[in-house]
């Protein structure tokens, strides 16, 4: 838990001078569930607010085996080479039974989690839809007052619920496999409707020919969707995160989609969507916690539940009584 003797404006100060281990606890305070913790946390973000909203959003997702970790190593290095100053926001599948997670990636990421200029958080997800912790927006502005300039954040790959990161970037990037035509068959298309930019991974030694036919063939697939972005046709590109291969190629044109979007005014328009629907899934976060701890839900939730298992009572009505109880009369 964060220090209790920390101030908001202690944690302002720690990390508008980034101090890295302020940064760290201003994150944990975010992250908190404690009521105390959330009113500090809530005051520290209002002064960091000014000094947010200017870093490049990146929101990174992709089959299983694509090779995330290996990826985002590679690019982050790359990018802190350059001169920018990188935040990695690796979100770990939460555990359905214990709650847990493996919060493995500052492992997988061993060379970037140690360069001065890149930090790299992981966060369990907390069943969150999309493999998003709930607290990741507002650590994406903890991280840009604290002077990062690029913001990766790593999802966990859940198919169609990665509406939720796309949601909080401006660049939602895809990667892919070699050897897609089985994949085309199985991969839903939500996903493909959500990419901003396509990246063939692994498009090294044996794989380089499989990796230029999947391009065309995802190229292919892109024409016939409609692109989340007016203006902008999604490209298909092929990198390796393993030598490094076209990663030079991808940050340019992840720098043209940002640029054609601040151009076109999308970018400022997008940002100010996100925001609502960020405030309405904070009110949803917020009112399914009180409905659970309310002492009336809890006192009926038993008899509720043994219904349903025995057949007694449907879904539906349990779902009313729920509400009922939480003061809530459904129409």
């Amino acid at each position: 838990m964060p220090p209790r003797s920390m101030t908001a404006a202690d944690y302002v100060a720690g990390v508008r001078s980034g101090n890295r281990a302020h940064l760290g606890r201003a994150i944990t305070l975010v992250e908190s569930r404690n009521p105390k913790h959330q009113a500090v946390a809530q005051e520290m973000l209002l002064a960091l607010l000014p000094h947010s909203g200017r870093a490049h959003r990146v929101g990174i997702t992709g089959v299983p085996g694509v090779g995330k970790s290996t990826f985002i190593e590679s690019l982050g290095r790359m990018l802190t080479a350059q001169g920018h100053k990188v935040a990695v926001l690796a979100v770990d599948p939460s555990s359905s039974r214990s709650g847990g997670s493996i919060l493995g990636d500052k492992t997988r990421m061993e060379q970037l989690s140690i360069d001065p200029r890149a930090f790299v958080r992981p966060s369990p997800s907390g069943g969150r839809l999309g493999g998003v912790n709930r607290a990741t927006r507002e650590t994406m502005v903890v991280c840009e007052a604290a002077g990062y300039d690029v913001i990766l954040v790593e999802t966990v790959g859940a198919g169609q619920n990665e509406t939720v990161v796309a949601d909080m970037v401006d660049c939602f990037l895809v990667l892919m496999l070699p050897g897609a035509g089985d994949e085309l068959q199985g991969i839903k298309k939500g996903i493909l409707e959500l990419a901003d930019v396509i990246a063939v991974n692994k498009s090294d030694g044996g794989n380089a020919q499989s990796a230029r036919q999947a391009q065309q063939q995802y190229r292919n697939a892109v024409r016939i969707l409609q692109p989340p972005t007016p203006g902008w046709a999604v490209p298909v590109v092929t990198c390796s995160g393993l030598t490094g291969a076209g990663l030079d190629d991808l940050w340019a044109t992840l720098d043209d989609h940002r640029r054609t979007v601040t151009e076109s005014g999308e970018l400022a328009e997008k940002r100010r969507r996100q925001q609502t629907k960020w405030m309405w899934s904070m009110v949803e976060d917020r009112v399914l916690d009180a409905m659970r701890a309310h002492p009336a839900v809890k006192a009926r939730l038993p008899a509720l539940m043994s219904g349903i298992d025995d057949g007694s009572m449907t879904v539906t009505l349990a779902a009313m009584k729920i509400l009922e109880a939480f003061g809530i009369t459904p129409d």
